[in-house]
């Protein structure tokens, strides 16, 4: 019997969010709403965080609102704090997303706080999330190397998975934030993990800076992980990793895992297409 993978599409918010010619919304739409015709389950369309810092998600809110809804279709946002979600839960997402570090350099760099700091942040507005009926993803960045820190520990890894597990996330999606990360690395990085969280509750995401992240997948898919993450037409990575210009195209992983003899119930068609509005997006 064939066994089904689960492609999220990050591209909308952590594909786009990189970009320095500003976007504007009915572009972001369209993107949006080709992707929603694919067969995804789940689409992260944007993020709540200081507009400040990542100008190109300051209108996720409106963005929100001009989509044609999916009612298959889980449509997640990325929020830091407590400020975030309650600005994100006007616009009524059908999911949030949060995120931490295993690095305390990359953490630092980033949010300006330390790991249990950001922990802390999070755990200020979980249970208001989870009172509102929310669900809640988790991510966590730099799994095996920083661009401060260097080599991240694997124990650091498991340590914030666990603490993400019971502040109540559903799923905790793995980020090689500078697509550095080799197979053997991220093999070990799972030895630790998988003692705290089964890989039924764990996602990759990888970056594909160093060509690794299908390799990455493949150990990963080996590990028991079937829930990934990637961004169509390769768009993106983290405005705060320097060295991190892409995640792994959505196109690249569909034609991997069914080359591995897996599923992913998508329409290859769509997502050629939508690849190519991307790309079109990123040159214009």
């Amino acid at each position: 019997m064939t066994q089904s993978v689960e492609i999220v599409e990050v591209g909308p918010r952590d594909g786009l969010q990189n970009e320095i010619r500003k976007i504007d919304v009915p572009t972001k739409v369209k993107l949006i709403d080709l992707l929603s015709t694919a067969g995804f389950k789940r689409i992260e369309v944007g993020s709540f965080v200081n507009p400040r810092l990542v100008p190109q998600m300051a209108d996720s809110g409106l963005v929100l609102s001009k989509i044609k809804r999916n009612s298959a279709i889980s449509y997640s946002v990325l929020v830091p704090n407590r400020r975030g979600y309650l600005e994100a839960k006007e616009f009524f997402p059908s999911e949030i997303a949060v995120f931490c570090s295993a690095s305390e350099g990359f953490s630092k760099a980033n949010i300006n706080s330390s790991i249990e700091e950001s922990l802390d942040r999070i755990s200020e507005f979980l249970d208001e999330a989870k009172s509102d009926g929310m669900r809640i993803r988790g991510y966590v960045s730099c799994i095996t190397d920083c661009p401060f820190d260097g080599l991240v520990p694997p124990s650091n890894v498991a340590r914030v998975v666990a603490r993400l597990k019971k502040l109540g996330c559903y799923e905790i999606s793995l980020g090689d934030t500078l697509g550095r990360a080799s197979s053997d690395q991220v093999d070990r990085m799972f030895d630790s993990v998988l003692d705290e969280v089964p890989g039924s509750e764990l996602a990759g995401h990888f970056h594909n800076t160093c060509g690794n992240a299908l390799d990455n997948i493949g150990v990963s898919l080996e590990r028991g992980i079937r829930v990934f993450d990637s961004a169509v037409g390769g768009l993106g990575g983290c405005p705060f990793a320097p060295g991190a210009p892409g995640n792994v195209a959505t196109e690249s992983v569909l034609n991997y895992v069914d080359s591995m003899g897996f599923k992913a119930n998508l329409n290859k068609e769509i997502i050629n297409k939508a690849s190519k509005l991307a790309k079109e997006i990123r040159n214009v």
